[in-house]
């Protein structure tokens, strides 16, 4: 059975602020297309945690690429999935806190 999904309010505001980037930017096709990876990826996590490399060993945190531009971080809890990070890429790997 797939564990639950519990989003951080940082992985909350970053999704809502890329898909705000991408409405003003692109248009509804683009947001929609990235609703829908986003939410196959997840899925994807659901079903097989540990497929994505650790990036962080001590904080037990995996990354999975969700596209060129954004990469989501996760941890894989005994009851669940913390999504703690969806980062833009092109940003500062420095601002990238957890």
């Amino acid at each position: 059975m797939p564990k639950p999904i519990i989003w951080s309010p940082l992985s909350e505001n970053d999704f809502i602020s890329i898909l705000d980037y991408l409405q003003i930017n692109w248009n509804e096709k683009v947001v929609s297309d990235f609703i829908d990876i986003t939410e196959d990826v997840i899925g994807q996590i659901t079903t097989n945690p540990t497929q994505f490399p650790i990036i962080n060993k001590k904080k037990q945190i995996r990354k999975c690429v969700i596209t060129k531009h954004n990469t989501l971080f996760y941890r894989d809890r005994k009851e669940s999935i913390d999504i703690l990070r969806i980062f833009d890429t092109r940003q500062d790997p420095h601002k990238l806190k957890f």
